[in-house]
């Protein structure tokens, strides 16, 4: 989706020792090509695959759920964890596409609304924070920006330097039309700073536990949550305007929504709590329109208050 230096070249890949993640490459090149309707449809089956073969995130995926719907009965709790494991099956096996798909198929695949903001505030030459949380869809919907905007994206580098090489490469083959930073996140905010004075656009994931380094205990879903303060002072430091931005996995290989909200008003301000708390809300509000698409098999809750027992 941006810019950044390239470690490796795939030269650097040829011992055989990485021949399986070549034969893994040559898979999802291969799934990029299928029908994104067949890809849900294959998705869904893996999803239910999932939800019996991997305990550990249904248990993580069980708890959040049951702390964040606890209106819902234990049998309803049941259900929306396994529509999110189909759910998060079907975004992650249509993930090829945001990588190999051409421009057209992109835009065919996802639909803007709301975009108008956006458009609107890089027209008066304002800075832009979209404020994106961990949907399903993320990678799919959001790359469809990438080939007409000054796009920085941050994230964390993986162990196998193969996928390291990979995403980079993948999400950075539009760059070359207007520039873009790819950041990976032990590099800190500064680098965003600067691409947000040259024009950039900021697609910002804020709704991860990261520890308490950085972090006030916000609510989420009336669970306290270590919750970043970054976008609090990163408005503050550039002027920029704040942005909600959501995607949504439409049903069945309908495609995908990137939806604009309009900019957050009078943000921030000077209590670092209240912006991080309206922050929380305004994901949380988007998390209840679509709960199944949520990363429930993330441990938002993992960093406690001080006194209070592990929540996993």
């Amino acid at each position: 989706m941006a810019e950044t230096t390239t470690e490796y070249t795939a030269r650097d890949f040829l011992h055989p020792r990485y021949w399986p993640d070549w034969l893994a490459l040559a898979f999802l090149r291969l799934v990029a090509l299928l029908p994104l309707p067949l890809i849900a449809a294959v998705g869904a089956v893996l999803g239910e695959l999932f939800y019996y073969l991997i305990p550990r995130r249904r248990h993580i995926a069980t708890t959040n759920i049951r702390a964040c719907f606890p209106e819902l009965s234990p049998r309803a709790q049941r259900r929306l964890v396994r529509a999110h494991f189909r759910s998060f099956a079907q975004a992650a096996l249509a993930t090829p596409i945001s990588w190999w798909g051409s421009e057209n198929r992109m835009k065919r695949l996802v639909r803007t609304p709301g975009k108008e903001h956006f458009d609107r505030a890089l027209a008066e030459k304002q800075p832009v924070i979209l404020l994106v949380a961990h949907f399903v869809a993320i990678e799919v919907a959001g790359m469809v920006l990438a080939p007409d905007y000054f796009m920085i994206d941050m994230y964390k580098r993986p162990k196998n330097l193969f996928f390291d090489w990979l995403i980079r490469t993948r999400r950075t083959r539009f760059v070359p039309r207007h520039g873009g930073l790819l950041i990976e996140r032990r590099e800190g905010i500064k680098p965003v700073i600067r691409g947000l004075r040259k024009g950039g656009s900021f697609y910002y994931l804020s709704d991860q536990d990261q520890g308490r380094d950085g972090a006030v205990f916000a609510p989420f879903f009336g669970v306290p949550a270590a919750t970043l303060t970054a976008l609090s002072r990163l408005t503050q430091l550039t002027g920029a305007v704040v942005i909600p931005c959501f995607a949504r996995q439409r049903p069945w290989g309908q495609g995908y929504e990137l939806i604009f909200q309009p900019p957050l008003e009078h943000f921030p301000s000077d209590d670092v709590l209240a912006d991080t708390t309206r922050m929380n809300k305004v994901i949380e509000d988007a998390v209840r329109t679509m709960p199944d698409q949520y990363f429930w098999s993330h441990r938002r809750f993992k960093t406690r208050p001080e006194g209070e027992a592990p929540f996993y």
